[in-house]
């Protein structure tokens, strides 16, 4: 008789030994964590996630739970790191943002040596150089910068490109001698594909996979990137912009006017009697028109064109949505601290080339601070020179659509007006 129970009670843990390593074979096939999309809208609804990292039923398998409680119509964040991460020599982090958006911490990483099947890897964060960025906030009399471009005489535009907007588009193009190379300079992974209305996470890691240690030393880069922080990502927010981030902007602007794409861009809005040939004047307007500040979501100077196309903001009004948000150094440095969430490319319309690690214009979707952009297009690896260059060429010169050719992109630079203002401006692949 004990030799008959003892068989059975083989056979039965056999049984359910089976079972669970079918269960678990099923749930590697299960999906990434999921998010909403939509042409241009967020489904933000609250998820009450479970703190217990287990998954909550049959339909959500693949959905991870990382301890996260929403907050709102806020998704719970994936595991990352806050802040940059320390490069040897830098004494501080940057405190990236005035808004810090009250999200609870993780809680830290499992140590037990186990791996949730289907678990996105963690993201790893990038070491950032920020070392010189203060120094940007000194007085005019205290900053150094770059020598002039050489050879200004030949940097002019010809008679076709001041007929053709998308030849001087090309020619900016061209000209931007600080523009990065794919594989040599960064590195990216695309991940996979989705339609803007998927809401599978197709991204495994991050889009920067690396980028060269000297990218943001390089004077344009890092005056750049120094202004970044100077905002409050909430739309309708008023902003309140220092002594010090004044003389940052003005820095930034003197910057670039050394470089041959802006050079160009003077030469070709003088020669249509747009701006003045006084160069002085000429970068006053430039300032003006890229950080004056005006209303947008209600409030009055709350926003500015540079706050909205390379900063970007979230729409407080209705569901929560990131508005603007085009620029690549500012989703590289918030992929670094963990703010923003890359969810995968979106496929080219009408079966156009699938993105690869080479290319350099790209639409995306991504979440920065919890709430989803379903769609946004950049530019990869340009110079900020060149950026300011493009749209404000654009602005003065074309309309709403503006179809250009960039080097070996066909693109259409989208740009929108409030008044005699940048409303947004970004690339359309």
């Amino acid at each position: 008789m004990d030799g008959l129970i003892k068989g059975l009670m083989d056979v039965a843990l056999d049984h359910f030994g089976q079972k669970d390593d079918e269960s678990r074979d099923e749930r590697s096939r299960s999906s990434w964590a999921q998010v909403v999309s939509g042409e241009e809208q967020d489904d933000l609804q609250s998820q009450g996630y479970n703190r217990n990292n287990q998954r909550e039923s049959q339909e959500n398998e693949g959905r991870r739970n990382e301890g996260w409680e929403t907050e709102g119509s806020r998704r719970p964040q994936k595991a990352m790191n806050e802040g940059y991460g320390r490069n040897e020599g830098v004494e501080e982090q940057h405190d990236y943002g005035r808004n810090q958006w009250n999200r609870k911490e993780d809680g830290g990483e499992r140590n037990d040596g186990w791996e949730t099947v289907g678990e996105k890897h963690p993201k790893r964060p990038h070491k950032i150089q920020m070392d010189q960025w203060n120094g940007y906030k000194r007085p005019p009399s205290e900053q150094e910068y770059s020598n002039e471009v050489e050879d200004s005489a030949g940097i002019g535009p010809s008679k076709e490109e001041l007929a053709d907007l998308s030849q001087a588009c090309n020619r900016l193009w061209e000209l931007d001698r600080n523009r990065l190379a794919p594989g040599k300079d960064y590195r990216i992974d695309c991940g996979e594909g989705k339609k803007v209305y998927e809401k599978e996470d197709m991204a495994q890691g991050s889009l920067f996979s690396w980028l060269s240690d000297d990218v943001l030393r390089r004077p344009t880069f890092s005056r750049f990137c120094s202004l970044l922080d100077n905002y409050n990502p909430n739309q309708g927010s008023k902003e309140v912009i220092t002594s010090e981030e004044r003389q940052e902007q003005s820095a930034f602007i003197e910057e670039i006017s050394r470089t041959a794409p802006i050079k160009y861009l003077h030469m070709y809005l003088a020669s249509k009697g747009i701006v003045s040939e006084n160069y002085q004047d000429f970068k006053r307007i430039l300032t003006g028109l890229w950080f004056d500040l005006y209303g947008r979501g209600g409030t009055s100077s709350s926003s500015s064109a540079f706050e909205h196309v390379f900063v970007g903001e979230i729409k407080q009004r209705g569901e929560q949505e990131v508005s603007g948000f085009h620029n690549w150094l500012q989703f590289y440095l918030e992929e670094a601290k963990g703010t923003v969430d890359y969810q995968g490319y979106i496929f080219p319309r009408r079966g156009g080339q699938i993105p690869d690690t080479e290319c350099q214009v790209l639409t995306i979707q991504f979440e920065w601070n919890g709430v989803l952009k379903s769609v946004s297009s950049t530019l990869l690896g340009v110079s900020p020179e060149f950026e300011i260059a493009l749209y404000t060429l654009c602005f003065y010169m074309g309309g709403e659509d503006n179809y250009v050719e960039l080097g070996p992109y066909p693109v259409n630079i989208k740009c929108y007006r409030l008044g005699d203002r940048i409303g947004s401006v970004f690339p359309a692949a």
